[in-house]
């Protein structure tokens, strides 16, 4: 037999989408032997009917990857007629056998009518993504991406650590060392200095004194540049909050008469025992 011969091979012609068999007493595609055996062109008694199973096993065995598994059924059916027709020369027209083939032949060509049916199912099924071929199993990257990373450059370590030290000694200067910004200090008045001066400065008025006179006394001299402008701030701020803190603790007391008036510190009225 020439099984061989059509491994995997499809005619290229009218019939371009059948498998090209080779045997004796034919050699063409699948769909036109089908077509000469209908129309009794060709004697089906003198072809090879196992070589041609053979072959067709083969085609579709070796088959590519995209070729849509509706064709590949097709071609089953197409061998399924062959092996009907080869079925019915081997009985003799008058025998009570064949009329029972024939009716079998009915009901293949009765099952046949689901053809459409079937071949429509099929290409659904090619439409969806197959496994190993457009969807991958975790821990099983598609072929092409293990060749690529096969195909990597490979390293050496020990001239990798030599590279890596010899960045170390080409001659600069080194990291800077300098000394980073940091902004400039400023002499400001603290609360704490003003908690002492005002408790020092109650302590020599009984009848207490505004807010302003328990200012720092060079506070009075800051002239309109934004340095004293700044000590002049910070100067009332810090009075006013060691104030605050004087009244909260009961060593002084606040008054002032309406709003936006002078604020009046004395020193806190001593409780006397009843």
């Amino acid at each position: 037999m020439e099984a061989a011969a059509a491994t995997g091979t499809t005619d290229q012609g009218e019939g371009g989408r059948t498998p090209w068999l080779s045997v004796d007493g034919y050699h063409g595609s699948l769909e036109e032997l089908l077509t000469l055996a209908r129309s009794r062109r060709i004697d089906l008694g003198k072809v090879p009917l196992l070589g041609l199973v053979d072959q067709l096993v083969a085609a579709v065995r070796d088959a590519p990857p995209a070729t849509p598994m509706g064709l590949r059924g097709d071609w089953v059916v197409m061998a399924s007629w062959l092996v009907q027709l080869r079925s019915l020369l081997l009985l003799p027209a008058d025998a009570p056998a064949h009329q029972a083939a024939e009716d079998a032949a009915d009901h293949f060509r009765n099952r046949l009518s689901e053809l459409g049916e079937i071949q429509a199912l099929a290409a659904w099924l090619d439409r969806r993504p197959h496994l190993g071929r457009d969807v991958f199993t975790r821990g099983q990257p598609p072929e092409e991406i293990d060749l690529f990373v096969e195909g990597g450059p490979e390293v050496d370590v020990i001239e990798f650590l030599w590279a890596s030290m010899a960045l170390f000694d080409d001659g600069d200067p080194g990291p800077d060392i300098s000394e980073t910004y940091r902004p400039r200090r400023r002499d400001l008045y603290s609360v704490p200095e003003a908690r002492a001066r005002i408790l020092k400065r109650l302590a020599e008025a009984p009848d207490g004194l505004p807010l302003e006179q328990l200012l720092p006394e060079d506070s009075a001299t800051a002239g309109s540049s934004a340095e004293p402008a700044l000590k002049q701030r910070a100067a009332w701020t810090s009075t006013f909050i060691a104030s605050l803190e004087l009244a909260k603790q009961g060593e002084a007391a606040l008054a002032q008469e309406d709003r936006f008036t002078a604020i009046h510190v004395r020193p806190a009225p001593v409780e006397t025992p009843t």
